[in-house]
């Protein structure tokens, strides 16, 4: 009973706080199925940390350090960044390069929608952050949770927490932010234009060497971002070369899976009360909403911009699916579509556009890694 006594009275109101939040995260994951995968253990993860003398957490008590499981576990794969990286090799098996391959000019989306991105950099900046830090919080608009991780873990440890959760978080709020920043810059007459789609057969060799070609441009463009396009494009060419569809499957299932519960329940290793509960968080946390609101603006409005030259329209949803949340976004920009137009199958188009978005935030990520690392 003392020993109960003792520890009840030794926990303060913040770690309550993050407690109630590390809830909140399970209860997202559980009851709305957003990201359940990482959210789920990361808000276990967020209580564990925040009892006090947990032994989940690097303690030292009466003179004596006890090393705990779960700082093993961050300096063994988020110190190293190896549990991003493996992630991104089961992203990769998972991901079906065809509709881009169908139509290659989805790529200048990927491109576009990376705006925010860049945007929030020099806001971040603008109010206070140093630029490290500010290229951590604008990684987040890449709605890429392995990579704000990867990103930020290099340029700006301190704030891996709340950026990983922002980043996850806006990842599964995409059905909720998106329509409400697309239809801010887009009419309604502009929604209900239909691109006529044909399909195209790609075959085997271009799927092959695909990965390949990617690997080659962004070692030459931006080598640093190697790792993480690298693993991306060897997860790809284990699906598409034929003759590895056990390491493929493996790569899409029992590989991800097992990193998947490592990495949410490591990350809360920065979810402690001392650490996550300031004004900084409050901040970072906004900034990401700018970015990722200001990714789907930027991919709109290019589509927007290219329709001034074009005979045969864009749908200008279609750019704000360059975002690198696959599949959620191409689903959700179908779904605006068939709102205003239950005719309008633009689809095909979206994933393109979403699946050249992977490509074009770890591209993004390996820039800022370049620029300020």
């Amino acid at each position: 009973m003392e020993t109960l006594i003792q520890g009840m009275t030794a926990i303060t109101i913040q770690q309550v706080i993050m407690m109630i939040i590390g809830a909140i995260l399970m209860y997202l994951g559980i009851k709305k199925n957003y990201e359940p995968t990482l959210l789920v253990p990361m808000g276990l993860g967020t209580i564990l940390v925040n009892f006090p003398m947990t032994g989940v957490l690097t303690q030292t008590i009466n003179g004596q350090k006890t090393e705990g499981v779960l700082d093993v576990l961050f300096n063994a794969g988020i110190s190293t960044e190896l549990f991003p990286l493996l992630i991104f090799i089961g992203i990769g098996a998972m991901i079906d390069f065809g509709p881009l391959l169908s139509n290659p000019f989805m790529l200048l989306f990927g491109a576009a929608a990376q705006f925010g991105i860049f945007f929030t950099v020099i806001v971040a900046a603008f109010f206070g952050f140093d630029i490290k830090e500010a290229a951590s919080i604008g990684i987040i608009g890449a709605a890429d949770g392995p990579t704000s991780i990867f990103v930020s873990n290099q340029l700006a440890p301190n704030l891996l927490g709340p950026i990983a959760i922002a980043a996850y978080s806006y990842m599964a709020l995409v059905p909720i932010i998106q329509p409400m920043a697309i239809k801010l810059v887009t009419t309604k007459h502009e929604r209900r234009i239909r691109m006529s789609y044909q399909a195209e057969a790609v075959s085997k060799q271009t799927r092959i060497l695909f990965p390949i070609i990617i690997t080659l441009i962004a070692g030459f463009v931006a080598p640093v971002s190697l790792p993480l396009v690298g693993f991306l494009m060897f997860g790809n060419l284990l699906r598409e070369c034929g003759v590895l569809d056990r390491l493929s499957n493996t790569a899409q299932n029992e590989l991800v899976n097992i990193v998947s519960i490592l990495l949410g329940l490591t990350i809360s290793v920065k979810m402690t009360a001392n650490e996550f509960l300031n004004v900084q968080t409050l901040m970072i946390i906004t900034f990401g909403l700018v970015a990722f609101i200001m990714d789907s603006i930027g991919g709109v409005l290019f589509a927007k911009l290219l329709n001034l030259f074009r005979k045969q329209k864009i749908n200008p949803m279609i750019g704000a699916a360059g975002i690198s949340a696959f599949p959620m976004s191409s689903r959700v920009i179908q779904q605006m579509a068939q709102a205003e137009d239950k005719q309008n199958f633009v689809l095909m188009y979206a994933v393109g556009a979403n699946v050249s978005g992977q490509i074009g935030s770890v591209i993004a990520g390996g820039l800022l890694l370049a620029f300020f690392s």
